[in-house]
């Protein structure tokens, strides 16, 4: 169930999105508030799982990583069992960095990340493609980032 957010909290939320190595003085400077109200609600979004954790956001080409594509999957079984099976296989599969069940054509959506397209190749023909359960997959290869996420829009939510 959705928190209800208040204007302080929108803006220590977006901060936080923005650079979450802000220091608890600067963020209550940023947000207009003082440090121990601002301390108090950012430690009440951790502790109710609001903000989870805390991570750098990479340039994956920079770390060598120049190949961003989407694999549609569809599997044999759309029972709960091998869905979840197949979900388990892919968490451990450090090339997929996000997987999404979805609905329409395909069963599962995995966003995944390779050095090159001989790599990509080599993981998704000897990897993905032998995993149990899997019908059919198709990949959609990123020409450009045009607007990667950065962060949800707090303003719009609730």
């Amino acid at each position: 169930m959705p928190i209800s957010l208040e204007p302080a909290d929108i803006r220590i939320l977006t901060a936080l999105q923005r650079d979450g190595r802000l220091t608890n003085q600067a963020l209550a400077g940023e947000v207009g508030l003082s440090t121990s109200p601002c301390w108090r609600r950012v430690r009440q979004f951790e502790e109710s799982g609001v903000i989870h954790s805390y991570m750098a956001v990479l340039d994956r080409r920079k770390i060598g990583l120049g190949v961003l594509a989407f694999i549609r999957v569809k599997i044999d079984s759309h029972s709960e069992t091998e869905a979840e099976a197949f979900a388990r296989d892919v968490m451990g599969l450090d090339e997929v960095v996000a997987c999404y069940s979805i609905a329409g054509d395909a069963d599962f959506l995995l966003q995944v990340v390779s050095r090159d397209l001989d790599t990509y190749a080599d993981f998704a023909m000897k990897v993905v493609r032998r995993l149990p359960r899997i019908k059919e997959m198709q990949t959609t290869f990123v020409l450009k980032e045009v607007k990667p996420f950065r962060g949800f829009p707090i303003g719009n939510a609730g």
